[in-house]
């Protein structure tokens, strides 16, 4: 059920902040997901903005989100670990 979940709340990120923001979904278990973002939005300040955006979407679904750790990867892509848990849709 969460891994729907976090499925539908990439599909609805991405709806809304793609080209500037995409997000990806790497990893995802009952507590977590690893999420790599990518876009031009990392050339910007407020670079955290778009990836707690992704906790937005996620509690319209339902699930409590929690920015753990980010982690550049590479020019304009970053990895976000984020603790999740509810599950319960709405």
């Amino acid at each position: 059920m969460v891994r729907e979940l976090v499925e539908k709340v990439v599909e609805i990120y991405n709806r809304y902040r793609s080209p500037e923001a995409t997000a990806e979904l790497v990893e995802v278990s009952e507590s977590e997901a690893i999420v790599v973002f990518r876009g031009s939005f990392c050339r910007t300040c407020g670079v955290i903005d778009w990836i707690e955006d992704f906790c937005y979407v996620a509690k319209d679904l339902g699930l409590e989100c929690r920015l753990e750790n980010v982690a550049e990867l590479g020019e304009g892509v970053i990895a976000a670990k984020f603790r999740i848990h509810g599950g319960e849709h709405r």
